[in-house]
Order: structure tokens, then sequence, then C-alpha cells
């Protein structure tokens, strides 16, 4: 595997801190070691969700909804504080706080929740073949294949989805889901810049610069252990210097595992964005 796979492998080994009591908890994660000019959201993501499974250990994270207001220091570790305000039979509820020495990187809302059985009925979803090899897809962050056959970051103005199939090596079962919400970040802004003539995620820090403001994330079922999943995408707005998207990820049989929903800052200098 790549240096890129072991050391994103490497932030999800959160540390506890054994001095923080009850109902508080409290981990502290690395960083990835990227040329990128801040914390990749996704790792935040990533590492939101293993605080909230290691802090609920009889349960799984059913929805993340994370707030980031400050951008996070690559130099150092982040502390992940974990305030559990239920734990129920079935249900836990808790809010998590990533900080370094400037203060607040972000907040998150997760809800947990354990098994449980009952009717089960999805809309059907028409899902395609999964593309050959011919159609994969470089996405720089990603350290696993991807495949897709539009072009994200296309000149001509075209309409504001794309359709990302991804591998994800084996991993422990635990792990797949905080991969998984790593990977929803990376997109969604480039998929709502496809309706602009002339821009894609390429351009930004020249024609445009863009922040994540909130993103959410809800886990409907366990993610298969191995195959491919559709990260299906689609951005019905961009307006008032932000741009918000969505997305659903399926399985190869047109199972929804997950669902996800991003609002960004896209703020464009003014000769760009026509």
């Amino acid at each position: 595997m790549t240096d890129l796979w072991n050391d994103l492998l490497a932030c999800l080994e959160l540390r506890a801190d054994p001095s923080v009591t009850e109902p508080t908890t409290a981990f502290e994660g690395s960083n990835q070691q990227l040329t990128y000019h801040r914390l990749f959201g996704g790792q935040l993501l990533a590492q939101f969700v293993r605080a909230a499974a290691l802090s609920h250990p009889e349960k799984a994270v059913r929805s993340l909804h994370v707030q980031f207001p400050r951008a996070g220091r690559s130099e150092e570790p982040v502390r992940y504080e974990v305030t559990r305000h239920h734990e129920g039979g079935t249900f836990a509820t808790s809010t998590i706080i990533a900080r370094q020495t400037p203060g607040v990187l972000a907040t998150a809302s997760v809800s947990l929740h354990t098994v449980e059985d009952g009717p089960d009925h999805q809309t059907a979803f028409d899902v395609p073949s999964v593309p050959g090899p011919e159609h994969r897809a470089e996405l720089e962050l990603i350290p696993w294949e991807t495949r897709s056959i539009t072009d994200l970051d296309t000149p001509k103005a075209e309409p504001p989805e794309y359709d990302l199939w991804m591998r994800i090596a084996s991993v422990a079962p635990e792990l797949t889901p905080a991969l998984t919400a790593y990977a929803t970040d990376l997109s969604l802004i480039g998929t709502g810049l496809r309706r602009l003539e002339g821009i894609s995620q390429l351009d930004a820090g020249s024609a445009f610069t863009s922040a994540v403001t909130s993103h959410t994330v809800w886990f409907h079922r366990p993610f298969p252990s191995d195959g491919w999943l559709l990260l299906r995408q689609h951005s019905p707005l961009l307006a008032h210097g932000r741009c918000f998207g969505r997305g659903d990820i399926l399985a190869e049989d047109g199972t929804l595992v997950a669902s996800y929903a991003q609002e960004a800052l896209v703020r464009f200098r003014k000769s760009s964005a026509t």
C-alpha cells in the first residue's frame, strides 16, 4: 500500500487519555503528512467516527453532524473530547470537540444505535456496472482504487452530478465507516462547480477560495466486507458564497448503506464566476 494509506490508518489509531473521568473521554489523533495547506476535513470526519465508536463500544455510529469553525494545523496532534449525554439500551448521544492550541477546530453531534430487527424496505436505485480499469479516477487524497466515467474537473459547463466508484482495501470492519466518511469530504465542492464554464476544483486558490463549513453523514446499514461502493453525488445549489451538495453510498447490488450532505464556503474572484 502507499505511504498515504499507512499514514491514514495511523491517524485512526486514537490514543486514549486515562486522566479524563466520566462522563467525558478524550483521545489524541495524529495528522496526515500532506502538502495540503491545512488539515483535510476528511481526516477529522474519520477521527470523529473513531472517537465516537471507541467511546460507545456496544453501539454503532448512525449519524455524525460536524461544524468546522477553524482550520487545523498539521504540525500539532488533534485532541478529541467526547461528552456522553445519553447511553440507553439501544440509543446513545454524544458531542465531540476537536481542539488544538489555537482553539476549537470542529464540533460533532453523534447518534449511535444498536442493531435491531424490523421491516427492511428501500427505494430501488438504478446502479450501473462498475466501470472498467480504463476509467480509473486519480483522486489525490484517496489511497484506494477509484473509478468514474465522469470528468470531475472538466472546464465545460456540465450537470452538477458525479458518480464515483471506490473499493477500500481489506481492513478491520470497524474502520470501514471512518474511511468512508473520509472519502465523502473530497469531491462535493467539485461536483457543485461542474455547472460553471471554465472553472473546476483545480482552480482552488486562484479563481476561488473554499472551506467546508458543515458536513453530515448518516450510516444506514453495515458496510459490505469487500467489493465496490458507489458514491452518487448531486449539488442542487451554488449561491450567496455557499455551495450545497449531497450524496448516497450504494453497494453494487443497489443497497443503500450511507448518505451524506455538505455545505461549504465558495468565494469567487469577481471575474471568475459566470
